[in-house]
């Protein structure tokens, strides 16, 4: 008997495998032997602002708020989330009652929820990707029959497929492509669902930070019992360490779903944070979060402008708090990309792990521009590493091969002749000597428009010229390490010249 079959569980549920997300920032400080302190987050896509408490415009105490929440330690919770659920109306504004919130201890419970409500064994189950992982996860753990779609032919169904599906997913906006679909869609797709009795579930966890938040359709629930809509106080308010969000749904599913939902479910610490948050003065048009959405614009806007002046990485504007980035003809698959940053203390969201997307894809968040340019920086680094480990590896290939000679022009190169002189040799495209810091060679620092200094050799023609090339490639050619050898050519064929 298998290991497998030991184990009582069901046997989709332990052939599940984990699905990925960002923000792993302990994970990567351990890994790569960084303080958790000095990691830069930019796979989790939060809002800029920082959280209400500590942003002037959010005027909240949270010594005041945890206060009012050590006052209920002593108590189990009250089920029934009054309070709560009253706030996330005002947060709505939009006319629905207590009566319609499902309160929930973060998005992946309430989807959690849902798929065990409606799903028996064997259901179909629409998922257009890519999209957010745990749909998929969550209705696997219920025994559905998860079928992909492409996100492009959502609105496109045929009502036999709808009919044969027991639920559709939508993430609006969806991530990670940042895209927003607008509320006359979506209230046709909601009609068509409803017809053919297949609940539509909307996510809408990102709409408070999207550019335009009036695409929500959540008033829409009470006449249509196929429609459920998840909103996520993680994103909005920058707190995804507290674990809060609720569903929206008609007063008939709301019920039946608070009678399902686990007991107690949130605790007086996520409850009491959460009443603070969705009673601030305006809702989701607080003054705080129309600020939010300002700074998004703005440093949205910046993000794109500096991953726009890397060669081959191609952003693709959204109207959101991050940017999907197309890297599928740099020098960078996704997975490498997001290891060599993360080891130097960045972390951007590796897009492999969504179906469809190969390794060709990263997600950026939108942060204020001194951490962009720290982002900037931090690309320009692993760009450089790579190079030089390239030109290395090609440089000892060369030298083991026996064919040690001059490899001229490249002239096919979009950046030939990148040193100004036509017939400029092409042997070491990455210069061996990077970066000496000798300004006789014509090399110097210069500024970053992000800030800081780089080493240029645009101004150094040595290593480019034929006869210079051959007596380094001489040089390199004799025994030893490489190290040592560099230090020869240097020493006798560099040094000379200047």
């Amino acid at each position: 008997m298998s290991h497998k079959k030991q184990i009582p569980l069901k046997d989709h549920v332990v052939e599940l495998a984990c699905p990925a997300h960002g923000g792993l920032i302990r994970e990567m400080a351990e890994r790569y032997g960084i303080p958790e302190s000095e990691m830069l987050d930019l796979s989790a896509s939060l809002n800029p602002l920082g959280s209400p408490f500590d942003h002037p415009s959010g005027g909240l105490d949270l010594d005041d708020v945890l206060e009012q929440a050590a006052k209920r330690f002593d108590q189990y919770p009250d089920n029934r989330y009054l309070e709560y659920r009253s706030a996330a109306v005002n947060f709505l504004g939009n006319g629905l009652s207590v009566d319609n919130i499902v309160p929930g201890n973060g998005s992946c419970e309430i989807i959690r929820l849902v798929a065990e409500a409606v799903l028996e064994h064997d259901d179909i189950v629409l998922i257009p990707h890519p999209t957010f992982g745990e749909y998929e996860q969550q209705c696997k753990v219920a025994g559905a029959d998860v079928r992909y779609i492409k996100q492009e032919d959502v609105m496109e169904l045929s009502d036999d497929v709808l009919e044969s599906a027991k639920m559709l997913f939508v993430c609006n906006p969806n991530n990670p492509s940042g895209k927003l679909r607008q509320r006359e869609d979506l209230l046709e797709l909601a009609e068509r669902c409803a017809s053919n009795h297949t609940l539509l579930f909307v996510d809408e966890a990102f709409i408070e930070l999207a550019d335009d938040p009036s695409q929500s359709i959540a008033d829409m629930v009470e006449s249509n019992d196929h429609l459920f809509i998840l909103r996520s106080l993680t994103k909005d308010f920058a707190i995804p360490g507290v674990r809060i969000g609720f569903g929206v749904a008609s007063k008939r599913m709301a019920d039946a779903l608070n009678t399902a939902r686990l007991s107690w479910n949130l605790g007086s610490i996520p409850e009491e944070i959460g009443v603070a948050l969705m009673n601030m003065e305006g809702g989701c048009n607080s003054p705080y979060l129309v600020q939010s959405r300002e700074a998004i614009k703005k440093d949205r806007e910046y993000l794109i402008e500096r991953i726009s002046n890397i060669r081959k990485f191609i952003p693709i504007d959204t109207t959101i708090n991050y940017i999907l980035v197309d890297i599928s003809n740099s020098a960078f698959d996704s997975t490498e990309l997001t290891e060599r940053l993360a080891s130097h203390g960045v972390l951007i969201r590796d897009c492999s792990s969504f179906p469809f997307m190969g390794k060709d894809y990263v997600r950026i968040a939108v942060r204020p521009k001194d951490e962009t340019d720290r982002l900037s920086r931090a690309i320009g680094k692993v760009v450089v590493e790579k190079a030089r480990e390239g030109a290395r590896s090609d440089l000892i290939d060369m030298l083991e091969s026996g064919n040690v000679k001059p490899q001229g022009p490249n002239t096919d190169c979009s950046y030939y002749p990148c040193h100004h002189f036509p017939g400029q040799d092409c042997t070491f495209c990455f210069c061996p000597f990077y970066k000496c810091e000798d300004e006789r060679t014509g090399g110097k620092w210069v500024d970053r428009s992000s800030g800081g200094k780089v080493w240029s050799c645009e101004d150094c023609v040595l290593v480019h010229q034929k006869d210079v090339v051959e007596k380094i490639l001489n040089e390199l050619s004799g025994e030893g390490p490489m190290e040592d050898k560099l230090k020869k050519a240097w020493s006798k064929v560099m040094e000379p010249l200047l």
